[in-house]
């Protein structure tokens, strides 16, 4: 099976988002990237024990069962890091996008309850979803990285509430500190290039 493979991005420096954590963060990142890999190396390696030992099969499935987890930490990443890159730009107000939103509700509301949703307790990303079956955005929270995430809907923006995010420049107890600085720093252009593949 074809390797997934690390990607590199290129952050600035931000504000209230510190160097430092952005450095840890993509350390991380990495574990979960070489993660997925092992985990799609051992899969074979222990089907191939079946026949000589039952346990095996419990140990394929228990494995098989992380990879989600993996996985998804991958996936979830990626759109967040992607979503830094570039320096800060604006949301225009003729952005597909912002337009899209408004049919819905208006921006403004719109982005205080995603900012609601990130305060969420527990450890989780706030994710902002497109059906395009049904043509709307739906905010939702996915618990670790991969429980409830919403099958056949595409990711638009995510932003990461695991402490690891934000630990290094806020206590937990400030971390609505961290939330206005993640959508400081956002690149609205990458939010808009996400919208558009979906359309």
């Amino acid at each position: 099976m074809k390797k997934f493979e690390e990607k590199k991005f290129n952050i600035g420096e931000l504000k209230g988002i510190s160097t430092k954590n952005i450095e840890e963060h993509l350390k991380l990142y990495a574990g979960y990237v070489k993660n997925t890999n092992t985990i799609l190396e051992k899969i074979p390696e222990y089907q191939s024990y079946e026949k000589e030992d039952a346990f095996a099969s419990y140990v394929v499935s228990e494995i098989q069962r992380r990879f989600s987890f993996e996985f998804n930490g991958m996936r979830n990443h990626e759109y967040y890091f992607q979503s830094l890159e570039g320096g800060t730009k604006p949301l225009l107000n003729d952005s597909k996008f912002k337009i899209a939103i408004e049919k819905q509700t208006p921006f403004d509301i719109w982005l205080n309850n995603f900012k609601t949703l990130a305060m969420t307790r527990g450890i989780g990303w706030a994710v902002l979803y497109y059906d395009k079956q049904t043509e709307q955005f739906i905010n939702t929270w996915v618990d670790e990285q991969h429980l409830g995430q919403l099958n056949g809907l595409k990711w638009i923006l995510g932003i990461d509430m695991w402490e690891h995010a934000y630990i290094y420049d806020y206590p937990t107890s400030e971390k609505k500190k961290y939330i206005d600085a993640f959508f400081e720093n956002l690149n609205w252009e990458t939010i808009e290039e996400n919208f558009k593949k979906v359309q």
